[in-house]
C-alpha cells in the first residue's frame, strides 16, 4: 500500500494498477477520494473529457496534485476507499461519509452458538467472518446456512441447568422446522455443535464437501427428471461460489501491527511501511535509503523501522516483514510464510517495487513516448499549446468522379476513430482539390462552432500551398483564422508549409513529431481512399446490375462481397457464379453480359 504523488499535469504517468486516488488542492487539503480498477484510465477521464457536471468541473479546477495507493484488487480498493473517506471526510465525497462499516457474520461463543450478521466488532462475543461488501450476498449466505442446518435464532441462555429446569418452551421456529428444540433438550449439544462447525467451514470457504453433496443431489434429481429440485441445488452451488472473500484492507483478525516490505537495487534500499489499526491500513509510505557499500539490509531496517514508527506514532509491538531482523526493545519482527499476513507483506513489497520504478523514471525525466512526441511537435511547429487534439483533411477523386474527402482525428497522439468524418463534395464540380478542401474545412468547423464544441489544437492539410491556402480561406470566412493553427504537408519532400509563408519548414526525417504528422496524413489518405472506393464500387454495381431483371439487392450484395468489383463479376465463369448465387441467377448474369458484349 503506497502513496505515489503526481502533479495534476503528469497524470499520464500514473500506473494502470487497481487502487485508490486522492485529489489535493494547493493548500494540501484532500478534495476527493475515489477507487479504480485502472488508476491511470480513471484519473485521465477527469482531465481528457469535458464534463457537463458542474461539481466535477469545479473539482478538476481545484486539483493541485494527486496521490495514489496501489492495492491487489478492485475489492480491496473499495474497502480502502471506505476507510479513507471516513477518516478524512473530503468535501467532494457525498457517499460513504457515514459511520457505517461493512457487515460481518458472527458465530457466538454460546453453549449452543448462534449465527447472525452484525456491523459491530466485539471479539469477546465470538468469531467474525467477513466483512461483506454486498449485504445481499451476505444474506444469501445466512439463508443458505439456515436451510442447510437447524441453527437457533432465540436469545435464551441455554445452560445445562436452565434446560434441565425446563425454563423455556418451544417457539414457532421449532414448529416451522427451522430448529430442533435444544431449549427443551430435544437436540444433543454434540449434534448441534457439529452442525455449527460445518457452517464455520462454509464461512471459511471450505465448501468442497458441501459442493460434492450438492452436485450429487443435483445429478440425482436431474436423473429422476425432478428439474425444479435440481435447479434448487444449482442455485445453492452458485451461492457457495459467492461466499466470503477475505480482504487485506479490513480484516478483524489482523489488529494493531506494522508491515514492512524491503527491496534492494544498485546499493539503495526501498522500504514500504504500513500501519494497521483495528484491522484497517491507516498509513502507508515508501522511503528510499541510500547506503554505503556493504551495509546490510538488517542494519538499515534497524534504524528505518523505529524512525517510521516514531513519525506515525505507532506503538505496535508486532512488525511483519520480508527480512529477518532483530530490533531493540520489545518489538518483535515476524516473517510470515503463509496466510493473510504473508499477503500483506507481499503487497508491501509490491508497492516498494513500484515506488522504485517510478523513482527511477522520474530521475530520468521519463514521460510517456506519446507525451514526448507531442511536446516535440509543439516545439518544432512553434505552437503555444501542446497539440493534444489534431485533425487532418484529405481529398480523393479520379478525374473528378465521385469526389469525397475525409477528416481523421488524433487525441493525445492516438487515433480517435469515433471522431473520424467522411464528406461527400456538394458544391464543387470536376477535379478541383482546392475548392473541395475549402468546402470540407468550412463545413467541419462551421458545425463545431454551431454545436459549441471545442476546436482542435492543430489542423493538418494533406497537400502543399494550394490546399493550405484553400483551408485558410475557409477559416477566414468563419472568423477563426489565427486562433486555430493550420499547416500543410507536401508529399514530395515531406516539407511543412505555414499560411502565407513561401519557405517551407523541414523537420528531421528521424523526428518523432514528423512521424506523427505522416501518420496523420497517411491515415487521412487511407480513410478517404476507402470511402472513395466504396462509393465508386456501389455506383458501378448499381449502374450495371440494376439493368438485369431478376437480380435483386441481396444478390448484388452477395456478388460484391465475393468479387469486390463489376469487372471481376464480368470475368467470372458460369460455374463460379453458380457456386455463389445459384444456377438461375448465374444464367441471367452470363446471358446479360454476353448479349451486351455482342
Amino acid at each position: 500500500m503506497e502513496y505515489y504523488q503526481y502533479s495534476a499535469e503528469h497524470y499520464l504517468s500514473i500506473p494502470n494498477d487497481p487502487g485508490v486516488y486522492k485529489f489535493f488542492n494547493k493548500d494540501g487539503l484532500i478534495l476527493y477520494v475515489g477507487k479504480a480498477k485502472n488508476l491511470r484510465k480513471r484519473i485521465s477521464s477527469y482531465f481528457s473529457k469535458q464534463s457537463a457536471d458542474r461539481k466535477t468541473s469545479r473539482l478538476v479546477s481545484e486539483i493541485s496534485h494527486i496521490e495514489v495507493i496501489i492495492v491487489n484488487s478492485e475489492f480491496d480498493a473499495l474497502l480502502l476507499e471506505n476507510n479513507l473517506i471516513k477518516e478524512n471526510q473530503p468535501r467532494y465525497n457525498i457517499l460513504l461519509k457515514d459511520d457505517k462499516s461493512f457487515p460481518s457474520i458472527l458465530v457466538t461463543n454460546d453453549r449452543f452458538p448462534k449465527i447472525y450478521s452484525t456491523r459491530r466488532i466485539d471479539k469477546s462475543m465470538g468469531t467474525y467472518y467477513g466483512p461483506y461488501t454486498s449485504v445481499k450476498a451476505m444474506n444469501s449466505v445466512l439463508d443458505l446456512i439456515r436451510k442447510l442446518y437447524k441453527i437457533r435464532t432465540c436469545n435464551y441462555n441455554l445452560s445445562a441447568s436452565n434446560i434441565e429446569k425446563k425454563k423455556f418452551k418451544l417457539c414457532l421456529e421449532y414448529h416451522l422446522g427451522n430448529c430442533l428444540g435444544p431449549c427443551e433438550g430435544l437436540q444433543e449439544e454434540s449434534d448441534y455443535v457439529e452442525e455449527v462447525q460445518q457452517a464455520r467451514d462454509i464461512l471459511k470457504g471450505r465448501v468442497g464437501l458441501v459442493k460434492s453433496q450438492f452436485l450429487s443431489e443435483m445429478k440425482s434429481a436431474s436423473d429422476k427428471l425432478n428439474f425444479e429440485l435440481a435447479e434448487m441445488f444449482k442455485q445453492k452451488l452458485l451461492l457457495l461460489e459467492k461466499f466470503q472473500s477475505k480482504s487485506l484492507i479490513v480484516n478483524p483478525k489482523i489488529t494493531d501491527t506494522d508491515v514492512v516490505g524491503m527491496i534492494q537495487e544498485d546499493g539503495n534500499y526501498f522500504i514500504n511501511y504500513m500501519k494497521i489499526e483495528d484491522g484497517s491500513i491507516r498509513v502507508s509510505e515508501t522511503v528510499e535509503v541510500k547506503t554505503k557499500m556493504g551495509e546490510s539490509p538488517q542494519s538499515v531496517l534497524q534504524y528505518v523501522i523505529p524512525n517510521l514508527q516514531v513519525k506515525y506514532q505507532s506503538n505496535n509491538r508486532d512488525v511483519l516483514c520480508n527480512v529477518e531482523v532483530q530490533l531493540w526493545g520489545e518489538v518483535d519482527v515476524i516473517v510470515p510464510a503463509i496466510g493473510d499476513k504473508k499477503k500483506l507483506v507481499d503487497l508491501s513489497v509490491k508497492n516498494a517495487v513500484l515506488f522504485k520504478r517510478e523513482k527511477y523514471e522520474a530521475k530520468k525525466g521519463h514521460i510517456s513516448q506519446l507525451e514526448r512526441t507531442l511536446e516535440q511537435l509543439q516545439e518544432d511547429l512553434r505552437l503555444k499549446d501542446i497539440p493534444r487534439h489534431i485533425e487532418c483533411f484529405d481529398n480523393s477523386n479520379i478525374q473528378g468522379s465521385n469526389p469525397v474527402a475525409s477528416m481523421v482525428c488524433f487525441k493525445n497522439g492516438k487515433p480517435s476513430k469515433k471522431d473520424y468524418r467522411k464528406f461527400n463534395i456538394k458544391t464543387v464540380a470536376g477535379p478541383d482539390d482546392f475548392s473541395s478542401m475549402k468546402e470540407v474545412v468550412f463545413r467541419r468547423y462551421k458545425r463545431l462552432i454551431g454545436q459549441n464544441s471545442p476546436l482542435p489544437d492543430l489542423v493538418v492539410v494533406d497537400g502543399g500551398k494550394g490546399q493550405l491556402n484553400a483551408a485558410t480561406e475557409a477559416l477566414n470566412e468563419l472568423g477563426i483564422y489565427g486562433s486555430l493553427p493550420v499547416i500543410g504537408i507536401a508529399k514530395r519532400l515531406e516539407e511543412i508549409y505555414y499560411p502565407h509563408d513561401q519557405l517551407p519548414l523541414f523537420i528531421s526525417k528521424k523526428s518523432s513529431s514528423l512521424r506523427l504528422i505522416q501518420q496523420l496524413r497517411d491515415e487521412a489518405h487511407r480513410f478517404a481512399i476507402t470511402f472513395h472506393r466504396d462509393k465508386r464500387s456501389k455506383k458501378s454495381l448499381t449502374s450495371e446490375l440494376d439493368e438485369i431483371k431478376g437480380i435483386g439487392r441481396k444478390t448484388k450484395e452477395t456478388l460484391f462481397e465475393s468479387y469486390k468489383s463489376i469487372a471481376r463479376i464480368k470475368k467470372a465463369s458460369g460455374a463460379d457464379l453458380i457456386q455463389v448465387i445459384g444456377p438461375s441467377k448465374a444464367r441471367l448474369i452470363t446471358e446479360y453480359f454476353k448479349t451486351k458484349n455482342g
